[in-house]
Order: structure tokens, then C-alpha cells, then sequence
């Protein structure tokens, strides 16, 4: 992946990191994404892997934050030639008690935003007959969960951006296709497992195995870096006829 460019957006910490680091390990340089932009973590990815690191900052529920991002992008890199949709936002309430805006940004978010920046990095990767992308979906893509109705309905509806740009894109030497994690130790899952143990006083451990024993039957959280190891290999030659899938790596949470 020698002088690639891959964008991720999300990439602060947890799994974007983790995946950007991936890429990086591969020898592809890298754009990190965040609302303010992760320029201590662009720091230390060069320094760690030895390749270009830019860190950029863009508002995704502003369509026009996205645009001046990607002009300025392929301005400094001539094209994104792999973009990882990492980014995402989630509300936690029923239906009735679920905020019209929160709605509306995580449409914005998780959906809009990674349309419009495969739209805006189309056009080079067609014109250099190569790319990759790569959609962050969910074990939610396909079942659904309580009080979480904007994730489950945008990590469903990614699948079908998904299928479409594979569709189109497929005699371009592009690739699209979506990665489908189950349950990984990110912070928020960490502490919500805290509280839990918490509230139970019980361990953290034992409050642990309770919480993945309902939903991954390998009992285990899923690495943040097996997913990172999983988008280079959709980015790699060995899997150039791989579009419009989706793939599970979800401990077999999606057969259970």
C-alpha cells in the first residue's frame, strides 16, 4: 500500500485507531479524521510507522464541512485512495422518547457522511482505475436491539450504500465493501460494563463474561486489531473480486 492515501474518519481512538494503525503497518499513509483533528495521534502513527500522517477536522452533519475537507485533501494528496466510514454517533432512547435532532444527526452522521465522501472520492479513484472502501456496519446491520433505533436503522441502510457503489464500481477497479463487528472493548462499552458490575456489585470480570455470554458465542470481546487486520486485507490484492459484502467478525454472534 506504498503511497496510498487512506482516509478514516472517527479516528481519535478506538476502533478508527485501531484500524488506521492497521493500514499504516501496511505501509499506506493516512488521513485521521476527527471532529477537532487528532493531530497527537497523527504524531505518533508517523513516528511509530514511518509514513505520512495528516490529522483533519470536519463537522460530518455539515454537508459543506465535508466538501471543504475533501477539496483540501485531494488538493494535498491528489486522491483518497482508500476511505475507511468509521465515524458515528448514537442516542440512546424508545422510540416515543427519541430527540427529532439526534435522529436527524445520526442520519447526518452515519449515513449522509459517508455518501457524500464516497461521492467526493470517486472521481480520482476512478481516474487512477483503483480504490477501496470500506463501510464500518455493526452485528445491528442485521437484527436489531432496544432504545437504539437511529444505529440500527443507519448501520442497516449503510449495507445498502454498500451494494450500490460495489454495483457501479465494479469494472472501475474499485472495491466497496462493509466490515460488521460484534461487541469490542471499546471505552464506552467498557463503562457501561462498570456500571453494570456496579450497580450488581459484582466484578468486572464476572459482569464481563454475563454481558458477552448473551451476545458473542466465543465469550470474548472482538480485537480491535483483527478488525483492522480485516479492512487491509479488503484492501489488498488477494481480495480485489470481494465487493459489495459484508463480513462478520462478530465472535459468531450473527449465527448464534
Amino acid at each position: 500500500m506504498k503511497d496510498k492515501w487512506a482516509l478514516v474518519t472517527g479516528a481519535t481512538a478506538g476502533l478508527g485507531l485501531a484500524v488506521a494503525e492497521s493500514l499504516a503497518g501496511a505501509g499506506a499513509n493516512i488521513v485521521l479524521h476527527d471532529l477537532v483533528a487528532p493531530k497527537e495521534a497523527a504524531d505518533r502513527l508517523s513516528a511509530r510507522f514511518g509514513v505520512s500522517v495528516m490529522a483533519t477536522e470536519a463537522d460530518l452533519s455539515q454537508r459543506t464541512a465535508i466538501e471543504t475537507m475533501m477539496a483540501g485533501l485531494l488538493d494535498r494528496c491528489g486522491a483518497i485512495d482508500i476511505l475507511v466510514n468509521n465515524a458515528v454517533i448514537r442516542h440512546f432512547a424508545a422510540v416515543e422518547h427519541f430527540p427529532p435532532d439526534a435522529w436527524d444527526n445520526a442520519l447526518a452522521v452515519n449515513l449522509s457522511a459517508p455518501f457524500h465522501l464516497i461521492r467526493l472520492a470517486l472521481p480520482a479513484m476512478k481516474q487512477r482505475g483503483w480504490g477501496r472502501i470500506v463501510n464500518m456496519a455493526s452485528i445491528y446491520s442485521t437484527r436489531a436491539v432496544e432504545d437504539r433505533i437511529d444505529y440500527v436503522t443507519t448501520k442497516t441502510a449503510i449495507l445498502g450504500i454498500t451494494r450500490a457503489v460495489a454495483l457501479e464500481t465494479a469494472r472501475t477497479g474499485i472495491t466497496c465493501n462493509a466490515v460488521a463487528p460484534g461487541t469490542l472493548p471499546t471505552p464506552a462499552i467498557q463503562g457501561k460494563i462498570a456500571s453494570i458490575a456496579a450497580k450488581a456489585g459484582e466484578s468486572v470480570e464476572s459482569a464481563t463474561a454475563s454481558y458477552l455470554a448473551t451476545r458473542q458465542p466465543s465469550g470474548r470481546f472482538i480485537g480491535m486489531e483483527a478488525v483492522g487486520a480485516l479492512v487491509v486485507f479488503l484492501c489488498g490484492a488477494a481480495a480485489q473480486d470481494i465487493t459489495g459484502a459484508c463480513l462478520p467478525i462478530d465472535g459468531g454472534w450473527s449465527i448464534a
